[in-house]
């Protein structure tokens, strides 16, 4: 039986474009469909639930510039709270994406850093941050239309 994972790592290996990436998109959902669905089943559902929420790739995107002590990540990522940023540490470092080194000095410093499961989706995310900046003029403007409209 062809696997979910199957499916999408063998046409991750190349560039994929077009009807390339059209083609993989539904051989993965279909081999998804096909395991039974569940979130369990799902390797996307279930990667894309910690790195679709709203901070996870902020604080990936930070740590692959360098690595940084908490209070620098706080710092710079917009907006989010200690708590959240905590969390968010604590699920990425779970997932094996991030490093949490603890150096023996009075007190205790922590640094964080990407590791090479973190860095590997550096690529894949680069495309997506590249697609959302050269479409959002095209979005914003879509939402603005849209936002007109439904006020009529």
């Amino acid at each position: 039986m062809k696997t979910l994972n199957d499916a999408a790592t063998n046409r991750a290996q190349d560039k994929l474009t077009g009807a390339d990436a059209e083609k993989m998109l539904i051989d993965t959902w279909q081999a998804w469909d096909a395991a039974g669905g569940g979130f369990e089943q799902c390797p996307i559902r279930n990667v894309l639930d910690r790195l679709g929420d709203k901070w996870s790739i902020l604080i990936v995107m930070r740590l692959a510039i360098k690595p940084c002590r908490f209070s620098e990540l706080h710092r710079q990522v917009p907006d989010i709270s200690k708590r959240m940023l905590t969390l968010n540490l604590r699920n990425l470092t779970r997932d094996g994406m991030v490093l949490r080194t603890v150096y023996p000095t009075k007190p205790p410093s922590v640094e964080y850093s990407l590791t090479p499961l973190g860095r590997s989706i550096l690529v894949p995310l680069g495309g997506l941050v590249q697609w959302a900046d050269e479409r959002f003029p095209e979005i914003r403007g879509n939402r603005e239309q849209f936002d007109r409209q439904d006020a009529d």
